[in-house]
């Protein structure tokens, strides 16, 4: 697995990421050149969004680069009207960010998965109390370049025949036949070079793929590893955390295949061609959409979070702060106006208020 490491930012203005620079505010908004993945210097909140509050201090967020560009969209809301308002918003993984989390490094930790049992106890023998906080919906788009008109819809079989823990060597698609039509296929793979690039081990986008797209097939064959109670993606494949860089790999082979957050799938759309997906082989096909995930027919849909220390908190009103804006009436909703994640239903953002209230 051939990995590399830039960090990444995201702005408001666009869902993006720069390669080897954290985002931090310590100006009246914040502007970062061009790297690995551009985006442009964030721009000026939309009058939807709520009133600031007035809040001052420094917070280190750390974790999800899927969530990053939100917490960094609530964040430039904030500065706006809070010059004394700073923070340091990285997006490594949400693996990684766990580490620096339950390590006392970190504030909030983004999440696109749910803490692992292993993490919990991490922190919990550090001392380290949190509250986690649900905060928008994703989806996992399955990808491949435009020019491969061969493949339009993929089912979890298919995918576990393609990217699985049993698909080692596999050069090309129809190398993955035979396991294809075990596994209950109805379709026949091109005789093309496969060129797989996504995320890897220390991405939270990752550990949701496989928990969600290979673990139950990979059960009864016996490839579920058990300590972990899950699965792996094959090792031989071209793995980044920088979502950008999946994106131009997708993009540069015409016959390649990978997988990507929906919102980065979504601003490259001129790049790569967003595959339908199906549960079952020979399933209905469900392309990824903000409805299709909102309402849960896509089947690579899945949460995000945030986890807060509480002690920080209590120590920190900048934290509080943050958090009580990101979770008012409407922060969020326009934030997702310029990032393509998908709101939770009213009667579900009331229960993260209620949790966060309550803690």
């Amino acid at each position: 697995m051939t990995t590399t490491k830039p960090k990444r930012v995201g702005a408001l203005a666009l869902l993006a990421v720069f390669a080897f620079g954290a985002c931090t505010g310590s100006g009246a908004g914040t502007t970062a050149a061009p790297g690995n993945g551009s985006a442009p210097a964030s721009t000026a909140p939309d009058s939807s969004a709520p009133a600031a509050p007035a809040v001052s201090g420094t917070i280190t967020v750390s974790g999800s680069s899927t969530v990053e560009p939100i917490s960094t969209g609530v964040a430039e809301l904030l500065k706006e009207s809070n010059p004394d308002f700073n923070y340091t918003i990285e997006g490594p993984g949400t693996g990684d960010g766990f580490k620096r989390f339950c390590k006392g490094e970190t504030d909030i930790s983004d999440a696109s998965r749910k803490i692992k049992d292993e993490e919990a106890a991490t922190c919990k023998a550090a001392g380290i109390d949190y509250i986690e906080l649900q905060i928008a919906f994703d989806g996992i788009t399955v990808m491949t370049s435009p020019q491969n008109t061969a493949i339009e819809c993929l089912s979890f079989p298919d995918l576990y025949a393609l990217v699985g823990p049993e698909s080692q060597g596999f050069a090309k698609w129809s190398d993955a036949q035979a396991l294809g039509t075990e596994l209950g296929t109805k379709l026949t793979y091109p005789d093309a070079k496969l060129d797989i690039s996504g995320p890897g081990e220390e991405s939270g986008t990752y550990d949701s793929f496989v928990e969600i797209v290979l673990d139950k097939l990979a059960d009864p064959r016996g490839k579920l590893d058990p300590k972990t109670k899950h699965t792996t993606t094959r090792p031989d494949y071209t793995a980044s955390p920088n979502d950008n860089t999946i994106i131009e790999n997708i993009a540069g082979s015409p016959s390649s295949l990978g997988w990507v957050g929906f919102a980065f799938a979504e601003e490259n759309s001129d790049k790569v061609e967003e595959l339908g997906v199906s549960k079952d082989a020979g399933g209905d096909c469900i392309k990824p959409s903000a409805e299709t995930i909102a309402d849960g027919s896509y089947p690579i849909s899945r949460s995000l979070y945030l986890y807060v220390n509480k002690a920080k908190a209590a120590a920190n009103p900048a934290i509080v702060g943050y958090v009580d804006y990101y979770l008012a009436e409407g922060t969020i909703s326009t934030v997702l106006e310029t990032v393509p994640y998908v709101n939770l239903p009213a009667d579900t953002l009331a229960a993260t208020r209620t949790a966060w209230d309550g803690r």
